[in-house]
């Protein structure tokens, strides 16, 4: 499927999260840390060389083994020589029934100054500069907000977010709907292109397991979706015109009103001081 997005004109391919596998997160299961891969891993290393071959820029998420019993939710940032622009470890990490991600994922580090590595990053492939996040972090506004404001004309989100059973009925809408809202607000608040991949299909037992529910997008700076897909395996290809960044934020300068004299309470867990 990457070798048809390359030969459709993609430039820039980006992967679900954990693509490698299936979504192992849905239990507490010490076994799956087999699963887990050096920054230069396998899966890595053989999706270096298809960029290369295909000269296109790869963003691939993997679960990565940093040290004995250190574990992140990472993905790199590949260029179209095959080099390797960066790499980013999810910040947020959820638990909730049959997403036990803490269980498996230690968080991403925290940015020092004079430190240009860990926190949220931007990387430049040769058409966009790219903010890379991975899902759970596509509900938090701060994480968008300081991908942005590093330059990215793009935030990428690789997902996996999907229904339970007990609840698609009542509540599948919905939460489709919410999602989407999310990072399309994140686009709009910030005059970037959003680029959110999820997984598909039913993974576990039909009664229990998770039913990701597809629909990845590409959506732009005002937060038209420019292509949707549907539950089923897709190849999206979406042509991205950077100008209209800057023609958006003309008229919607957020950017520039910004009052940050005046967000310091944001760095608390709760504004106790009432």
């Amino acid at each position: 499927m990457i070798r048809e997005a390359a030969a459709q004109g993609a430039q820039l391919v980006v992967l679900e999260e954990l693509f490698a596998s299936p979504y192992f997160c849905q239990s507490q299961d010490p076994e799956q840390f087999k699963l887990a891969e050096p920054n230069d891993g396998q899966s890595v290393q053989a999706m270096t060389a298809l960029a290369r071959e295909l000269r296109i820029s790869l963003i691939v998420p993997f679960f990565e083994r940093r040290a004995p019993g250190l574990f992140h939710n990472s993905l790199v940032v590949l260029g179209p020589s095959g080099e390797r622009l960066g790499l980013y470890r999810k910040m947020h990490i959820p638990e909730d029934p049959q997403f036990e991600e803490k269980f498996y994922f230690t968080p991403g580090d925290v940015r020092e100054p004079g430190n240009s590595s860990g926190g949220f990053s931007t990387f430049d492939i040769p058409e966009a500069r790219v903010g890379t996040l991975i899902c759970w972090d596509q509900w938090y506004p701060e994480a968008a907000r300081l991908t942005a404001l590093q330059g990215a004309e793009l935030l990428v989100y690789p997902t996996a977010i999907g229904w339970m059973s007990s609840e698609k009925a009542e509540q599948g809408a919905a939460q489709l709907s919410a999602w989407q809202t999310m990072q399309r607000s994140h686009a709009i608040a910030n005059g970037v292109f959003v680029v959110a991949v999820n997984r598909v299909g039913l993974e576990g037992p039909k009664e229990s397991g998770i039913e990701f529910w597809g629909h990845s997008f590409v959506c732009d700076p005002l937060g038209r979706i420019l292509v949707e897909g549907g539950e089923e395996e897709a190849v999206l290809i979406a042509d991205l015109d950077l100008s209209l960044i800057e023609e958006t934020r003309k008229w919607w300068p957020f950017l520039r009103d910004r009052r940050i004299d005046a967000y310091g309470a944001i760095t608390k867990r709760w504004n106790d001081d009432t």
